[in-house]
């Protein structure tokens, strides 16, 4: 490098001029703590780290193509410690890609893949080029582009929504809209979902989940079967966890990227709708030692990937790979990457892919306190951001009820979905859990809130789910009992075989009326007895209106109509979707649900459980049919909030008396009733509901909601 004096002039204020030259750039020592490419007034701040590796260079491309125009060596003067960085004068950001390229030992056993001829992507990366067009492998390698956030979020206040209010919707962006029937102009996209928003308002649900939208390469696994072009449809493959996928984006967005998805974000917000965004850290897109390199691995593969003691990769992950979470240069990454999207993109929470592995040492073994965990769960600025954990990994780790941090970590829980699948099907065995399930599944998460550091645990921590991405959705729940995953091209091997469904009666289509019937009666039972269980609801998208995907409960690698929505569901099973409408307004009307409110005035016990008979509170393991009583003072409505639901999973009519009100100072009124009442009426709202005397007869599989009334 030779020297360089410059005059100074405005362009280049007197605290960032430059103090060298390097092929021809001018150059100066960069800002060593901003990790990634960030434009400044007089250039873009370059800044890498690696801990192994020898020397770096910097590559400049111009857009799409694969040689680069410069090649600008760190030199050694610009590294402190194991971090490189440098400002490069006069760059335009919207003329140039970049990349990386990082010499060092090849040493694969002992874990070190350094190849300085391997082009590297950025690991902090705000876009990713190439990635554009959804199904269009790129011909070249990874490059980055560098981002100008320009977006105005005006006085948008962060919400304070508490986790047990949410009622939460697990969308896939794509395939939310791509259907031709979905009626959006920007279909699979984020412009197509913000089009929906209206529909998301109309159905009553209050936060969306949406399936990974980091960048990922949905072609890396392509292949065919049957005729059909297989993708990695879900995503859960990154390839850069600061990049939003660029081809779910409806229009080019070169040095923009993410603006769609941030307009989609505010817009949501601006309807009380929350985001909540699945993450998946525990695996990359680079797999096992058959994968590519293309970022981490030529970086530092010992350092991101948990590694045997010969150099291979554990996968605890079930996808090739295990990111070495709690190693502290991987967990300094993913905390920045956390609060980057809560800054940028004012994300309201995580959903944490098999998050069990954020728990594992680097050999692989579960720590009692690990420290990303507490690392998130105390950061200032994640502290009103939602975190929930998939409590389990692929490795056999299952800690639903456990999960380390928990009074600061929400859980799915998985004990709900099997216990309430089974039972609801007629598994009379599974009442008792059933029952445990409804009330908050207070034997795992300690019943009412329980304070630690300011935190509450209880019912923040427990998300109730039936459904979601990996599985049945709710109408194949009731319309198969095997999986039906041949279209997948494993022989029908993978996903899950247990999953506690039932057909009611014939596999999969079927013209039979009876058999229907039932089955949309299982479905409204489902339905109504998610939202009236004490939790944070969940259920997946297009479990309102009906839809299938043919028996297939892995449909990972399905871009097709297999997983794309169908609208013309919704009209034709309309009565459906009123159904779920009205649920999650009873649930958000009747907070009594969702938390445990001061005592009530009539004198009712907050929570209780009966069996048929309401005297008897004692519900027993293999019992038919029980009732699930709440009961508060709400004080913005200056009243007592009473709720019951009742279950009769029996094939036959089954009398259940109900509670007392107090002294008899207080009357029950019908609110719901799967069953129907013979002329298509399943629910009634307040002007409409039938007032119940002692005894209520239940028909067979069906659920009950009352609502109680004090004089």
């Amino acid at each position: 490098m030779k020297s360089y004096t410059h005059k100074y002039t405005p362009e280049y204020p007197i605290s960032v001029r430059p103090m060298g030259e390097i092929a021809g750039f001018p150059v100066r020592p960069g800002s060593f703590e901003m990790n990634g490419a960030t434009a400044l007034p007089v250039g873009v701040n370059f800044t890498i780290h690696t801990h192994d590796g020898t020397s770096a260079e910097l590559l400049l491309f111009h857009k799409g193509e694969d040689e680069p125009y410069a090649v600008l060596p760190f030199p050694e003067e610009y590294k402190i410690g194991d971090v490189y960085s440098m400002v490069v004068f006069g760059l335009d950001i919207e003329k140039f890609e970049y990349a990386y390229r990082i010499d060092g030992p090849y040493q694969p056993e002992k874990g070190l893949l350094f190849d300085k001829n391997k082009i590297l992507l950025d690991p902090y990366a705000r876009a990713v080029t190439g990635q554009g067009v959804w199904g269009c492998p790129s011909e070249n390698h990874y490059h980055a582009r560098v981002v100008k956030d320009v977006f105005d979020w005006g006085e948008m206040r962060q919400s304070d929504r508490e986790m047990s209010d949410l009622i939460i919707y697990e969308l896939h962006v794509r395939g939310f809209t791509k259907h031709e029937s979905s009626g959006v102009e920007h279909k699979g996209t984020f412009a197509g979902l913000r089009e929906k928003i209206p529909y998301l308002k109309q159905l009553g649900i209050n936060a969306v989940e949406l399936m990974p939208i980091f960048e990922f390469d949905e072609t890396m696994s392509v292949r065919e079967v049957d005729g059909k072009r297989l993708l990695d449809y879900w995503g859960y493959n990154t390839v850069s966890f600061f990049a939003p996928n660029s081809s779910y984006a409806s229009t080019t967005e070169y040095n923009r990227e993410g603006t769609e998805l941030k307009e989609l974000i505010r817009d949501l917000h601006n309807n009380g709708i929350e985001v909540i965004l699945d993450v998946v850290f525990n695996h990359t897109a680079e797999g096992n030692e058959q994968g590519p390199s293309f970022s981490f691995k030529g970086f530092d593969n010992k350092v991101y990937y948990m590694l045997t003691p010969d150099g291979n990769y554990y996968n605890f992950s079930g996808c090739g790979n295990t990111l070495n979470c709690n190693h502290p240069i991987v967990r300094q990454m993913i905390l920045e990457c956390l609060r980057y999207w809560t800054i940028s993109y004012r994300v309201d929470g995580f959903r944490f892919d098999l998050a069990s592995i954020l728990g594992r040492r680097e050999d692989g073994s579960p720590m009692n306190n690990p420290p990303l965990l507490e690392l998130l769960a105390n950061d200032p600025v994640l502290s009103n951001v939602k975190l929930i954990a998939e409590a389990w990994d692929a490795g056999g780790m299952y800690q639903v009820g456990s999960f380390p941090a928990s009074c600061r970590w929400a859980e799915w829980n998985g004990r709900y979905r099997d216990s309430i699948r089974g039972f609801l099907k007629g598994d009379c065995w599974e009442c008792e859990t059933a029952a445990w399930s409804i009330c908050g599944s207070g034997d795992l998460y300690g019943g009412f809130y329980q304070e630690h550091n300011g935190r509450y645990a209880g019912y923040n921590s427990c998300i109730n789910f039936l459904t979601c991405h990996d599985g049945f959705t709710l109408y194949d729940l009731y319309a198969y009992n095997e999986k039906h995953n041949e279209g997948n091209g494993w022989g029908n091997t993978d996903g899950s075989n247990d999953n506690r469904s039932w057909n009611c009666g014939a596999e999969g289509e079927t013209d039979d009326q009876a058999v229907l019937d039932l089955r949309f009666r299982m479905i409204r039972n489902a339905c109504a007895v998610l939202m009236c269980s004490r939790g944070t609801p969940m259920f997946l998208a297009g479990d309102e209106f009906g839809n299938t995907q043919y028996g297939n409960n892995n449909a990972y690698c399905q871009d097709n109509e297999i997983s794309w929505l169908d609208w013309s569901l919704l009209e034709k099973n309309r009565d459906l979707f009123e159904f779920f409408c009205f649920m999650t307004h009873y649930r958000q009307e009747h907070t009594v649900i969702s938390r445990k409110l001061p005592d009530a005035v009539c004198g009712m016990m907050a929570m209780h459980t009966h069996e048929t008979d309401a005297d008897k509170e004692t519900v027993l393991n293999n019992d038919r049919a029980f009732g699930v009583c709440f009961a508060g003072y709400d004080r913005k409505k200056g009243g007592d909030d009473i709720v019951y639901v009742a279950l009769n999973t029996y094939w036959e009519d089954v009398t259940i008396t109900l509670p007392k009100i107090g002294s008899n100072r207080g009357f029950w009124y019908l609110s719901v009733n799967t069953a129907g009442d013979g002329r298509g009426r399943y629910f009634y709202r307040k002007e409409e509901e039938v007032r119940i005397n002692h005894e209520f007869v239940m028909r067979p599989r069906s659920v009950a909601v009352f609502t109680g009334r004090t004089l």
